[in-house]
């Protein structure tokens, strides 16, 4: 028995135009069950031919309205390329700068903010001058070591170097402050930054599993 053909033809009008005659339909034919494939075509009625989705000129509405204006990209845009201020830089990009033996140390509530910038560190007030004190606890003694060869590979590029201490049992201790000015500079929290971005999760103590 031969089947029967089916053809559905949907027709959407896409977009009133100004003329009447020009109308847009999208027409979707639907092939007989034995067929296996959809076939989708577009044409345009009227003196109007988009072909298939083509660019076409701006209709004289869209110009008066002057939409071109608000689109990305304008031909008029001004294009700069901005280079990031030591400000918006963090910590650990930033350069350590010599010290004058005339500048005044940080203040405790500059110190408070810088501190928040840093991880695993806190302030030390000794005597009214302020230091950073940094603890790690690790693995065993050849661990505290490494980590101490770490921090010095890191902090050599400086110029500016903590007081290390390798304490019992398995303990580094850092400390900062810049002796030139009796207190805290920027440069403590540029290095303590830098530390903070050194590898450390090999060199801690093992964690016991109970069965």
């Amino acid at each position: 028995m031969a089947s029967t053909a089916s053809h559905l033809s949907l027709s959407l009008l896409l977009r009133p135009l100004p003329s009447p005659r020009h109308h847009h339909h999208l027409v979707i034919g639907f092939s007989s069950p034995t067929q296996s494939r959809l076939s989708l075509r577009t044409r345009a009625m009227g003196n109007d031919f988009l072909g298939d989705f083509g660019a076409r000129d701006p209709f004289p509405e869209e110009l008066e309205s002057g939409f071109a204006e608000k689109v990305l990209g304008n031909v008029d845009t001004e294009h700069k390329i901005l280079i990031p201020k030591a400000s918006s830089l963090s910590l650990a990009q930033q350069d350590c700068s010599p010290a004058s033996p005339l500048q005044a140390p940080m203040s405790l509530d500059d110190a408070k903010a810088l501190l928040k910038k840093v991880v695993g560190w806190r302030l030390l007030d000794e005597e009214g001058r302020l230091k950073l004190q940094c603890l790690w606890k690790l693995r065993d003694f050849k661990c505290g070591v490494e980590l101490i060869n770490r921090i010095y590979k890191v902090t050599e590029a400086t110029g500016h170097f903590p007081n290390l201490h390798l304490e019992e049992p398995n303990q580094v201790r850092a400390e900062l402050w810049t002796a030139s000015i009796g207190g805290l500079s920027m440069n403590d929290f540029i290095v303590a930054a830098k530390i903070d971005e050194i590898k450390t999760s090999d060199l801690a103590p093992r964690k016991r599993i109970w069965a």
